[in-house]
């Protein structure tokens, strides 16, 4: 991934969320000792958004665009883009779009929340070479859980690859020790 700017990613987010985001890309943490470190600098920011919900318009949601292109390192023995690969983008891309909203209502810059359930649907194959568009949209954004659709998108062959739902909580803080 190229040094972006905020005013290198389209979309209309404030200047701050879209910060926080590209900050997330560029961690040094994220980078070197994480699951999938090796996909995250290959993801290009294309949107980020915040935008009234088309079913519910007194609410907002977040959605964010990331592309990339299948390589070997992302495949499976069949050659196409291994199902492991498209969790983490499911789990990573919709973990953003959740962030970006929380910023965007609460000013907060934290990043800490939990997994509860990852369900993924394959649709259909994306081989080495492909180029991918991941769209995930935030769906709920509540005090204890959160939850974000994604769909990865093949822009070679104009399918859907994969569509998922992640369910994502906030820790419960630390007990106080006497």
């Amino acid at each position: 991934m190229s040094k972006l700017t905020i005013d290198d990613v389209p979309g209309n987010a404030p200047a701050m969320v879209k910060q926080v985001l590209l900050d997330v890309l560029v961690n040094p943490k994220l980078l070197q000792r994480t699951f999938s470190a090796s996909v995250i600098p290959k993801l290009a920011l294309s949107e980020v958004s915040i935008n009234k919900m088309a079913e519910e318009p007194m609410r907002e949601e977040g959605r964010v665009v990331f592309h990339l292109t299948v390589d070997e390192e992302m495949l499976n023995f069949a050659g196409g883009i291994h199902g492991g690969c498209l969790s983490f983008l499911t789990d990573f891309v919709s973990s953003l779009a959740l962030i970006a909203l929380r910023t965007k209502m609460t000013g907060s810059t934290n990043l800490i929340s939990l997994s509860q359930a990852l369900s993924l649907v394959f649709h259909s194959p994306a081989p080495l070479g492909d180029r991918l568009r991941v769209v995930s949209t935030t769906m709920t954004a509540g005090a204890r859980a959160s939850s974000a659709k994604t769909e990865i998108w093949s822009d070679t062959k104009h399918r859907l690859v994969a569509s998922g739902v992640h369910i994502k909580m906030d820790p419960s803080p630390p007990k106080a020790k006497m």
